[in-house]
């Protein structure tokens, strides 16, 4: 039996083109079971994330199982995007996996919910009757590794992106983000991950003001919020936890005579402003406020970098122990 690995993930697909290969979550099962009605494939698993799509198969001839996955993939997608595809096979499908599931090949390194993803994602194919002696022996012994990584490494020590350390930072001034409201300004990639991090640790409310409404809009019904024109939104500064802003103005948007002007109305809370914009979005004097935590790309930048030299130096180390795995 072979195994094989297709798919495409962030390095090699722009967002735009990863929504067209996306599975729901609740199909996964139901997707993987499908491809074990094709020729020659005898197994399959799929994952899905925002990051990344991948499908494995244990199938009885190579090129013919590769062949079969890719027409497959193919139906309802132009040539272009099938350019977009990687292939593994064999040991290196096997290293990828291994690989993945220590969070060695995300976008942050090291980051952990990849694990909880894949497992999630061959329980469907278990749960449908998809996988069998090949992809359950390969998967199980891939959380038994990556559960080795992590205990006897510090691939995870720290929070390595600019989004992941203003996440932690924001935890630390309010204790915990549930049942905060976010507050988006501008809608950007940048400000959409440091949402979405920000909703999946709990916060309850978010708000995305743009300057096209309609790009708000979008954003805003990705990540489960509402949006409000570019120049209503300083009613929602009395409400908002954290501000998040990533415009492409010259000048400030947000100004420390404006949030002076709404703190009576906040009753002085705390307020936590990232500013991930160059040109900076927000004016630096308003992190003179009493109240206000102000940071910018260059302290965010700054403290994950630390954190990413110490993860990097522990590659090897887990690179060392995924060979001894394989």
């Amino acid at each position: 039996m072979e195994l094989i690995c297709i798919g495409l993930n962030h390095e090699t697909a722009p967002v735009e083109v990863r929504e067209h290969f996306a599975v729901p979550a609740e199909q996964l099962g139901s997707r993987a079971k499908e491809l074990t009605a094709l020729s020659t494939i005898a197994e399959g698993v799929v994952l899905s994330t925002c990051n990344r799509m991948e499908i494995y198969i244990a199938a009885e001839d190579r090129e013919m199982g590769v062949d079969i996955l890719r027409t497959h993939l193919a139906e309802g997608r132009d040539a272009e995007e099938m350019q977009h595809l990687y292939e593994k096979c064999g040991d290196e499908a096997k290293q990828h996996l291994f690989r993945l599931v220590c969070g060695l090949d995300s976008m942050v390194l090291g980051e952990t919910e990849i694990f909880g993803q894949v497992k999630q994602a061959y329980k469907q194919a278990l749960e449908s009757g998809a996988t069998k002696g090949v992809l359950n022996k390969l998967f199980q012994k891939s959380f038994s590794v990556g559960k080795r990584i992590r205990t006897h490494t510090r691939i995870q020590m720290g929070p390595t992106s600019v989004g992941s350390v203003a996440v932690d930072l924001a935890e630390k001034i309010f204790g915990k983000l549930k049942g905060s409201h976010v507050m988006i300004i501008g809608a950007g990639e940048m400000s959409r991950q440091v949402a979405q991090s920000m909703m999946s640790r709990g916060a309850s409310e978010l708000t995305v003001t743009n300057r096209s409404i309609e790009r708000a809009q979008s954003l805003a019904a990705e990540l489960g919020g509402g949006a409000v024109p570019f120049d209503a939104w300083e009613d929602t500064l009395v409400k908002a936890d954290v501000v998040v802003s990533s415009t492409g103005a010259s000048e400030p948007v947000l100004r420390a005579a404006q949030i002076e002007a709404v703190r009576r109305k906040r009753k002085y809370r705390p307020l936590f402003l990232i500013d991930i914009a160059v040109p900076r979005d927000i004016e630096s004097a308003a992190g003179e406020i009493e109240e206000v935590y102000l940071y910018d790309m260059d302290k965010l930048q700054h403290l994950a970098s630390e954190a990413r030299h110490s993860r990097i130096q522990q590659v090897k180390v887990c690179e060392e122990m995924i060979a001894e795995e394989l």
